[in-house]
């Protein structure tokens, strides 16, 4: 099992600026798991005691209204972490972390990983920067709430998924995250209809094509 931990930790880019032996160092405090689709990581109010290495599939990190609607904050692919926000002191979860396809999910005690970064100060620059980044993502996104059309903040989302998911093929770019029009409306803060109205829109402008499994966008500077 060791073995195989290393091996998965290899798969990660933040993690170059550690010795082969520092990576064997990491495997030995982590565990890792093999989650179903739609599987529970974590809910509001849970303890926030371990960090996330997502080797494979995909996670959605959301939360839902008193009135359920449900936001979704992020979909992460392969080679991210989430649960950060325990290493800067947060003591329960405020979000939903949840598989939307089958994944291999590797962890690591959040006392643990906090020890394993005293003493390897590039790789603890190196989350603060995580951690910082997503921040500025999330003050983004509710500038765009507060200052962008509805239908602005759907093109404004698909240039991000483009920057997160997007696989270059020439000119164009594809997305492949299996969402439906409910997720883009949940992850652009707009109703179903909306996103409907718009990706039909790009559609006959031939800026995107879209079926369930992937938005390819033909055109990314129209949506600018």
């Amino acid at each position: 099992m060791q073995k195989n931990i290393l091996w998965y930790f290899e798969s990660f880019n933040f993690l170059d600026s550690l010795s082969m032996k520092e990576k064997m160092e990491l495997s030995d405090r982590a565990k890792m798991i093999e989650a179903k689709k739609n599987q529970i990581i974590y809910l509001p109010s849970d303890i926030s005691n371990s960090i996330y290495f997502l080797k494979k599939g995909k996670v959605k990190i959301s939360s839902f209204s008193d009135d359920g609607k449900e936001m979704i904050y992020a979909i992460l692919g392969p080679g991210e972490i989430f649960g950060e926000l325990a290493i800067i002191g947060q003591e329960n979860r405020e979000q939903i972390a949840a598989t939307t396809e089958n994944a291999l999910i590797c962890y690591v005690d959040v006392r643990e990983f906090e020890n394993f970064l005293a003493t390897h100060p590039r790789l603890s620059l190196q989350i603060t920067k995580l951690i910082g980044f997503r921040l500025m993502k999330v003050r983004s996104r509710l500038e765009r709430m507060w200052f962008k059309s509805a239908s602005e903040r759907v093109k404004s989302l698909l240039l991000d998924l483009i920057d997160e998911h997007g696989i270059k093929i020439g000119d164009e770019r594809e997305i492949r995250l299996n969402l439906t029009h409910q997720d883009i409306a949940n992850l652009a803060a707009t109703t179903r209809q909306t996103v409907t109205t718009t990706l039909n829109d790009l559609e006959r402008s031939n800026i995107i094509t879209y079926d369930r499994r992937r938005i390819l966008v033909r055109n990314p500077k129209a949506l600018e």
